[in-house]
């Protein structure tokens, strides 16, 4: 079967490349769209339940979100919120899930922190409440027993709303739905499975994406999110050089079931790396899963040794690299947290170090109680500016404007997925003039939540 060219294709099929599959085949009249996916389904990497924390990042639990950047999170999970809950009720309790959560503070300065914080995103977040000590014990027992009487403690969250996601199971609804708009409007709309990508090229006004089994395949605009391996591309066609790629591995540990919900700590301000947290498993019942720490690891998945020389490449490491990599050194938190980190990857030690963390949670857990989730935990990868010498935080997104973009989603970016296919499915109606269906799209999708302003879409010319 001849494939046509398309007008848009999509490299990656993580829950980013199918949330932007999914909208440009429900609300654009363009007439052919495509992604390639190297492995045999979608959503196996990074967006796969055992690789991320299954978490819906609100803004409101995280307390290294500023308000600015709470209100864009809340937006945008509120989109995915949304999207699940317009499936049928069996699609959506595979896909959505209910728990409470709350941040947990434990003595005077965090308890004083969580406090003066409530006061500021309590109204963007009508529905968090703050927590003292019996409050606390109703929802989570487990946080309290154990715990010296003297010792403050205080929490804020919430207990009604949807606070989980499985990452895969959002990412098949995407192509599942796509492809139902696809054909209502008899739009081209085909998922490339198994099928790697060698290289891309672009030659005059189309593409040519290079693969071992489906030949050449041609597209007049191209999106490629496909994590560490964006950057790898970007390379290849001379774009991003001044970007290096440091991936970041987060592991987890099992508990038996000691909490109900989600439970997060406070953020230590100097640290660029999340919180340790415990969950509930979406994919492993009756067990806490806690985590994640963080480790540099040379490559961009975390279970695939193949993927070390890929590391190498878009490492391009120089002496700009080695400078914003010493100047993390320098601090003396960051330098700590990192020795720290790698011994959790040692056995036997590991269960012993972590415990520590979370008895900060749960004071009565013992060794005993903790295992190692082995097989669990992926790879973020987490940009450097070679010009500034610093790290590049939360999504990045290269764009030279020639009909080409490459996405970089670290966390939250499962969160983060339809309003990063917003903002590239914009992107891509600037370069090729097709309609957008906003009315559809904003009750669809943004029921409750605030409508993205003009001002805020990105520039075709753009380049972060």
């Amino acid at each position: 079967m001849t494939t046509p060219t398309y007008d848009v294709l999509i490299v990656g099929g993580g829950v980013s490349g199918t949330a932007l599959l999914y909208e440009l085949a429900r609300y654009t009249d363009l007439k052919a769209v495509g992604l390639v996916e190297k492995y045999d389904h979608v959503a196996i990497v990074n967006s796969h339940g055992r690789n991320n924390s299954q978490t819906i990042h609100c803004g409101d639990i995280e307390t290294n979100y500023t308000l600015e950047k709470a209100k864009v999170t809340k937006r945008t999970a509120g989109m995915v919120i949304n999207f699940a809950t317009k499936l049928t009720p069996v699609q959506r309790d595979k896909v959505v899930y209910k728990y409470p959560k709350m941040v947990l503070g434990v003595g005077d300065s965090e308890v004083d922190f969580l406090r003066n914080r409530f006061t500021k995103f309590s109204e963007l977040f009508p529905n968090m409440r703050l927590l003292e000590r019996d409050d606390i014990a109703e929802l989570e027992p487990k946080l309290v027993e154990g715990r010296r009487p003297e010792e403050p403690i205080v929490a804020m969250g919430s207990t009604d709303e949807y606070t989980a996601v499985n990452y895969t199971t959002l990412s098949e609804a995407f192509v599942e739905e796509g492809r139902k708009a696809a054909d209502e409007k008899g739009m081209a709309f085909d998922v490339h499975l198994s099928t790697a990508v060698k290289s891309i090229r672009q030659e005059g006004d189309l593409f040519k994406v290079e693969t071992p089994n489906k030949g050449t395949l041609t597209a007049r605009y191209v999106v490629v999110s496909a994590g560490g391996h964006s950057l790898l591309f970007a390379h290849q066609m001379g774009y991003g050089l001044d970007k290096s790629c440091l991936p970041m591995a987060g592991s987890f540990y099992f508990t038996p079931k000691v909490l109900n919900g989600k439970v997060y700590t406070v953020q230590n301000e100097n640290l660029p790396f999340a919180a340790v947290h415990g969950d509930p498993d979406v994919l492993v019942e009756d067990k806490t899963r806690f985590g994640p720490t963080a480790l540099m690891l040379p490559l961009l998945e975390r279970y695939n040794g193949k993927t070390f020389t890929e590391f190498l490449k878009v490492l391009r490491l120089d002496k700009n690299v080695v400078k914003a990599l010493w100047d993390l050194l320098k601090v003396r938190d960051i330098r700590n947290y990192i020795f720290k980190n790698f011994m959790f990857e040692v056995p036997w030690l590991r269960e012993r170090l972590f415990l520590k963390d979370v008895q900060k949670i749960v004071p009565s857990l013992t060794v005993k109680d903790v295992s190692f989730a082995k097989g669990f935990g992926g790879v973020r990868p987490q940009l450097i500016d070679k010009d500034k010498q610093k790290l590049v935080m939360g999504e990045a997104k290269i764009n030279p404007g020639t009909g080409i973009v490459f996405n970089m989603t670290p966390s939250p970016g499962g969160t983060s997925c339809l309003g990063n296919a917003e903002k590239d499915m914009y992107l891509a109606q600037q370069f090729l003039g097709f309609n957008i269906d906003t009315e559809a799209f904003e009750r669809d999708m943004l029921t409750g939540e605030v409508p993205l302003m003009d001002l805020e879409r990105p520039e075709a010319s753009s380049l972060m």
